[in-house]
């Protein structure tokens, strides 16, 4: 009786402890640290910082003034991705420094809610646990937050994508083929879209590109600086949604809707009104253009 009795004990402590997990809010982004110093000075330190604690910086892209994305990656986010369905997409990581009047904010992706709204095997807690320790953690931020649970179901609303509702911009021959057409087409910096970084996943056929975009006039609704001006209003400052990704799976080429890849980033950003998804109504369509323009076959 004794023995069942500590049973049940253990088993309700393990369902109790489950069910915290369950609750546990994520939010897009980690605030670091914000300080006085120039964005050259900053990034320059946080790459020998980074560099020293185990990561890879595999691109670097300066979107607008006074903003610079420092992308990432290292042995676990690859693993991690290489046992995930499309795990591309998560394969890095992003740390931005932006500054904001006299002060520079550092800020990064938290790797836990990217794990979750990109449906991958593991949730990346001990890379989150690295990245606090390298660049700090002051408070996570970029939305209400959900749970685990609630991130892996994403969707901004009735009627737009999911996750697993990419756009499907190319197919060439093989992954091989495809690959090498992306990487050279990215090069060629057509329509306004070149390539900030690519990695390829180990052991897989699947490789992300994140890619820069650069329009005006008709072409504006695809501008990463136009973007962002409308949406990332905000004093502190989600310079880390950037760049967007293109990932080559198999002999597929894809891309994550705008009307997801946008919102999990800014999950409670407003339909209608000042600084909504209204003012770049036309950017989802105008990005998957712009995407399949440049990497078609």
């Amino acid at each position: 009786m004794r023995i069942m009795s500590l049973f049940l004990a253990v088993l309700l402590l393990f369902v109790a402890l489950g069910a915290q997990a369950d609750d546990v809010i994520l939010k897009p982004f980690v605030l670091a640290s914000k300080s006085e110093g120039t964005v050259a000075e900053k990034s320059a330190q946080l790459k020998k910082d980074l560099t020293a604690a185990g990561f890879v910086v595999v691109g670097e892209y300066a979107p607008y003034p006074d903003a610079d994305i420092i992308i990432i990656t290292n042995d676990e986010m690859q693993k991690n991705a290489a046992a995930s369905e499309f795990g591309g997409y998560g394969v890095a990581q992003r740390v931005s420094v932006t500054q904001v009047g006299k002060v520079t904010q550092v800020s990064y992706t938290n790797p836990i809610y990217m794990s979750n709204v990109y449906r991958m095997k593991g949730d990346l807690s001990s890379v989150a646990a690295s990245l606090a320790g390298v660049l700090g953690k002051i408070d996570e931020f970029g939305a209400r937050g959900m749970t685990a649970k609630q991130a892996r179901k994403y969707h901004y609303m009735m009627g737009m994508e999911y996750f697993d509702e990419p756009s499907i911009l190319a197919e060439y021959g093989s992954y091989e083929e495809a690959v090498k057409a992306v990487d050279t087409k990215l090069a060629d910096n057509k329509n306004g879209v070149s390539k900030v970084y690519r990695v390829d996943v180990p052991g897989k056929q699947e490789s992300v590109f994140g890619v820069a975009m650069k329009g005006s006039g008709q072409s504006q609704y695809m501008d990463d600086q136009f973007i962002m001006k409308e949406i990332d209003f905000r004093e502190i400052k989600s310079t880390a949604h950037l760049p967007y990704e293109v990932l080559v799976s198999g002999n597929k080429v894809y891309a994550l809707y705008a009307r997801f890849r946008i919102a999990i980033n800014f999950p409670d950003l407003s339909m209608m009104g000042s600084n909504s998804f209204m003012h770049i109504m036309k950017a989802p369509e105008a990005i998957r253009n712009a995407l399949q323009g440049t990497v078609k076959k």
